[in-house]
């Protein structure tokens, strides 16, 4: 019983759960919104590129 009160009274144990329930916590955000990001990241990525493309093709042709 003692060491039980000993372990949850350390701070370096709570810390270590501390940051694996912050974990678990990061990683629901990111499945539940992953397909929503990979959509906008996307969109922004060919905009972003394309929008290059079309400044080279311009500056090509003058």
């Amino acid at each position: 019983m003692g060491l039980l009160l000993r372990f949850l009274q350390e701070e370096d144990g709570q810390t270590s759960t501390e940051y694996i329930l912050l974990l678990a916590v990061v990683a629901l955000i990111v499945f539940k919104f992953k397909e929503v990001a990979m959509e906008k990241l996307t969109k922004l990525t060919e905009g972003v590129f394309g929008n290059a493309e079309n400044m080279v093709n311009e500056l090509s042709q003058q």
